[in-house]
């Protein structure tokens, strides 16, 4: 039963109650957002450097790696501080603050796997035709529309949180705060926010879904007409770092947020501790991963990346023959001197 005191503030509840996996789990998140920093950081840099990489492709990706870098950091410093302190108190503000940043990312990330779907499908079913129609007032059109939805899909969202009002227990079983969080510990009957969520999310993600997973039906069907097995496989792993960027997003969204259909997913201990697993990849672990799985199998990021630390270090071929050339002059030169009387 609630105590109808109302609250300004919230409790976030720890990943572990034991002080030495508390030490382990800081080291380990630690690692895990530094080197998400580092290496989005990397892809931006040498996107934003290297001619070769100017293109919709990678516009679209360091994009990407942006939001990765800053949806991480919504959450992980804040996990940091509540891993290693006692005091795991965040205020309204602070939990209003967070929540519109987090679905903002989270929105943007969503509306831009959906830009990244259509760049392949341009790219893939229109080839002869893709620099005329991805130009780069479209890439930005549509980079520009990415962020703006996101930003009005968070809004809303926000606003309406603004109407509930918390009692206590004030605790929320999760480190960071989120919608269903807020939903199951407000006293304020939620039945508005609840049908607003789903009529905003509904709209916008069926939208995105839709946006995303069409066009592979059209590229699939043209891969499938190319005759030869090497243009089928080259075809194909243009998209798989995409799809597969898409299955673990849309796969953590579908476990957290749908696969238990009633309010037992935040009160229930084992349902709790998996949900905790689960967004932790969602949160943490998906903005490393991301980047990884664009640039290992990437030989134009590679190539960059070799070209930035001067690891390359052949000497063309047309160097090689002016230097042999010259070599050779000098040979002559000094033979002519040397028999000259």
């Amino acid at each position: 039963m609630k105590n109808l005191t109302k609250v300004t503030g919230f409790i976030l509840i720890s990943l572990s109650d034991h002080p030495n996996n508390l030490h382990l789990l800081f080291v380990v998140f630690f690692l895990i957002y530094v080197l998400t920093v580092i290496i989005n950081f990397l892809i931006i840099i040498f996107i934003f450097t290297d001619s070769r990489l100017h293109n919709p492709m990678y516009f679209f990706l360091g994009n990407l790696a942006f939001i990765d870098v800053s949806y991480s950091s919504v959450t992980a410093p804040r996990l940091l501080v509540d891993l290693l302190t006692k005091n795991h108190s965040m205020s309204l503000p602070a939990c209003t603050t967070q929540l519109f940043f987090f679905i903002y990312l989270a929105g943007a990330e969503l509306f831009l796997l959906s830009a990244m779907s259509y760049d392949r499908y341009i790219a893939i079913c229109h080839p002869l035709h893709y620099s005329q129609i991805m130009s780069w007032t479209v890439c930005t059109q549509m980079a520009f529309g990415v962020w703006v939805l996101g930003f009005v899909y968070s809004l809303v969202h926000t606003l309406f949180s603004l109407r509930l009002t918390f009692c206590r227990p004030n605790t929320i079983h999760n480190f960071f705060c989120d919608l269903p969080h807020l939903f199951q510990i407000s006293c304020t009957d939620t039945f508005i926010n609840v049908l607003v969520a789903l009529i905003v999310g509904g709209s916008f993600g069926i939208g995105a879904f839709s946006i995303t997973f069409i066009p592979y039906i059209h590229i699939l069907s043209t891969i499938l007409k190319i005759q030869t097995k090497h243009g089928k496989l080259k075809a194909f792993s243009t998209c798989t770092s995409h799809l597969t960027v898409v299955f673990i997003f849309y796969g953590s969204i579908i476990f957290i947020y749908f696969v238990p259909t009633t309010s037992n997913l935040f009160t229930v201990s084992n349902l709790l501790t998996l949900n905790q697993v689960v967004t932790v990849i969602y949160t943490l672990i998906t903005p490393l991963l991301n980047p990884l799985i664009y640039s290992l199998r990437n030989k134009d990021l590679k190539a960059a990346l070799r070209r930035t630390l001067h690891v390359d270090r052949k000497i063309p071929v047309n160097v090689r023959g002016n230097k042999a050339q010259s070599l050779f002059r000098r040979i002559q030169f000094r033979r002519l001197h040397l028999s000259f009387p």
